[in-house]
Formats: structure tokens, sequence, C-alpha cells
């Protein structure tokens, strides 16, 4: 048996710098990291897009608007102070005709609401800062979106943290409970308090301590597109006017830390918790239930699951997605677009009682553990002020 002051499981972005974070208050607390892999952020945080997002698309009583805004200067803070890599490139969104244009208007309210460096240019204006771009009428120019390795930026913070002293249990699994112990696939660990930031199976860990019992977890299948373009051929990140009804902000333009570009993501519904390539990782309970929430929601959802689900699924198809991302950009040819990425999955939050997507973090807790439901993106963003926001919630 094992005693600590804080466990932590999950060796993401966020668990990691929650480690921190209780550390730099209590430096005398021993905290120590649970992840099921060899390393730290092998799911989510390592395979995100990397983008450092401003924080204009959420409301301003959001905690996803407060968080972004905070963070998006935090990690740019950090890198500088790192030397790790980040492109400053910022990001364009645009309109494909006036339908999109109350959104856009609706985009820059946000924007000023959240106190986020936001512009409203003309075409001409948005064609001088990338020549190649599409837009109707007028874009939204975000000069302080920038773009980062998100895994280099994992490893940074995953050495920090062993250099302050929190301990890392690589390949322990979590198990259940016993008690007041957190059993693993190694061990039995006595905390002063749990904190549970395991991503794809946060809800089922939740569900052990009595919580999460509105919610569930359903995942989603991100795959973005390389571009053989050589690096610079796209100057800035090139984004859609979004469907502020769902936390997907569709097909869009990003370039990489290193100047290259990539089209994507997907949305893809996935039909086991980390189904990233053909039939690994399966689960034969997690597909009946993944299977079994899906159909429900085909049938009875608070949005648009089926046409959602079927437009996805339409991506997969290569041409299909370049196609999408032509309507943002001229001279967008299928022939530059051959290399799939690395698949990530996002462990999107379903509120089981409105049956829709939760667009907001989530989090429960009480005086013994607190459970991380929903850090979404821009989760990646806003890891250090969440972080903080989630202790001042900890008996610490």
């Amino acid at each position: 048996m094992t005693t600590c002051d804080v466990l932590i499981i999950g060796g993401g972005v966020i668990g990691i710098a929650i480690a921190r974070e209780v550390r730099r208050r209590v430096p005398a607390s021993r905290v120590i990291v649970l992840e099921k892999e060899p390393a730290t952020g092998l799911h989510a945080s390592g395979r995100n897009s990397g983008v450092l997002h401003a924080g204009f698309y959420y409301s301003a009583d959001s905690l996803k608007a407060r968080m972004t805004q905070q963070g998006n200067r935090a990690l740019a803070e950090y890198c500088d102070a790192k030397g790790i890599p980040l492109n400053r490139c910022g990001k364009l969104v645009v309109a494909q005709d006036a339908s999109e244009l109350a959104t856009l208007d609706e985009l820059l309210r946000r924007g000023q609401a959240n106190g986020v460096p936001l512009e409203a240019i003309s075409a001409a204006q948005a064609e001088e800062l990338e020549p190649r771009v599409k837009t109707h009428e007028r874009a939204l120019w975000s000069p302080t979106t920038a773009s980062v390795d998100p895994a280099r930026v994992v490893a940074a913070m995953t050495a920090d943290a062993q250099g302050e002293g929190v301990e890392f249990r690589y390949g322990e699994r979590y198990r259940g409970r016993e008690g007041d112990g957190v059993v693993t696939s190694r061990d039995v660990y006595q905390a002063g308090y749990v904190v549970n930031a395991a991503g794809l199976y946060a809800d089922r860990i939740a569900q052990d301590f009595g919580f999460s019992e509105h919610y569930r977890i359903l995942p989603f299948k991100g795959l973005y597109l390389y571009s053989d373009e050589p690096p610079g051929a796209i100057r800035t990140n090139i984004y859609p006017v979004p469907n502020l009804r769902n936390p997907f902000l569709g097909v869009h333009f990003t370039v990489t830390a290193d100047g290259h570009a990539k089209i994507g993501p997907t949305a893809i519904p996935a039909f086991w918790r980390e189904q990233y390539e053909g039939w690994s990782n399966f689960d034969a309970g997690e597909l009946l239930d993944i299977l079994k929430r899906q159909a429900g929601l085909f049938l009875f959802s608070g949005f648009d699951f089926k046409s959602l689900a079927v437009e996805e699924l339409r991506k997969y198809w290569r041409p299909h997605l370049v196609e999408l991302a032509g309507a943002l950009m001229h001279d967008v040819q299928p022939a530059h677009y051959r290399r799939w990425g690395r698949p990530g999955i996002r462990a999107q939050l379903l509120d089981l009682r409105t049956r829709k997507l939760e667009m907001d973090f989530r989090f429960e807790h009480d005086d013994r553990s607190l459970h991380v439901l929903n850090a979404v993106s821009p989760g990646f963003t806003c890891a250090l002020p969440f972080a903080a926001h989630l202790c001042d919630h900890m008996p610490l």
C-alpha cells in the first residue's frame, strides 16, 4: 500500500498541470500521477491540433471563455520560457455566404465581451494576410491564435513536474475502489485527495466515487490530412464560421509549429473509446454501450446527431474532405493532400438529461475527490489556468 496527499489519475496535460499546481501551493505534499501508458500525453494531449485558441467562440458566461483567454497568454509565455517553437500565425474566420455574416458578428461580440483581441476586416484585408483565402464580404482576424507542437509542451511540463517533486507511476491502470483506497494494476493507494483527470475514462471512474450520474463520455475520432506544400505556403490558420449549437469547429486549415499546413479535423463517432486505428484497443463492452447511446441519439437527441454523424463519416473519403477545405481557400489541390496524420479521440461529454453534447468544461467534486468530466478543446490551451481553477475547489 502506498500513501500520498494527492493522487491524480491520468497523465495528460490537465493532470500534469494540476500536479504542478498542487506542489506549488503545498510544497511538502506528496503528489503521485498514475498513467496507464508508458509515458505522459499519449492520448488527446499529444494528439490534438496544437492550436493555442484565443477565446472568442464561447459565450462570456462560460468557463471556457475565461480559461481560454488566460490560457492562451499563459501557455505562450511558458513556451517562450522553455524555448519551445511557437508559430504566432494568427487565425482568419471566413464566411462562405451572406447567411453566415450574422454568426461572424456574434463571434466578434463574444470576443469583445471576453476581452480577446479580435478585429473585423474586409475581404481585401483578409487577402493581404493570406492571398489565397476565400471569404464573403468580410472576415475576423485573431492575432493571438498560435500553433505549437503539443507533444513538446507535454514533455516539458512532465520534466518540470518531476523536477518539482511530482512522482509518476507509468504502466499502472486504475482498477477501482476498495474502501477508501484506490486499486490499480500494481498497488493500492490511500490518498488524502483523489483527482480524476482520466480523459476518455473519466466518467467511469467518477461513477465509482458517486459522480457523473447525468453524464457519459462519447468518443469522436479526429483526423487531419497533411499538405505536402512547402512551409509557408499558407500563412495563417483559416477557419469557417462554426455552428454554435455544437462543440465542433468544422473543417479548417491549421498551420503547424513548423509552418506546414493540414486540413481537418473530422469528428467521426467512434465505436469504442480508444478506436484509433482498425481494431486496436477493441472493447466489446464499450462497443455495445456506445452503439446503444448512438442509437438513442439518432432517435431522440437534443440536436441533429443523425446529420452530424452522416456528414462526419463522409469525411473519411479524402476528396470530400479536401473539397470542404477548398471552400475556404483558392488553389486547394487534392494531389497535395494524401497523408493522414495520427488520429486523436475527443472525450466528448453527453448530458443524459438533455441528450445534448456538453459545450462547456465540466467537473464535479466533494471533500475527497474531484472529477474532470469535460475538458475537450480548448482544454490544451486552458490547461494552466484551468488547473489553478480546479485546485481552488480542492481542500489543499
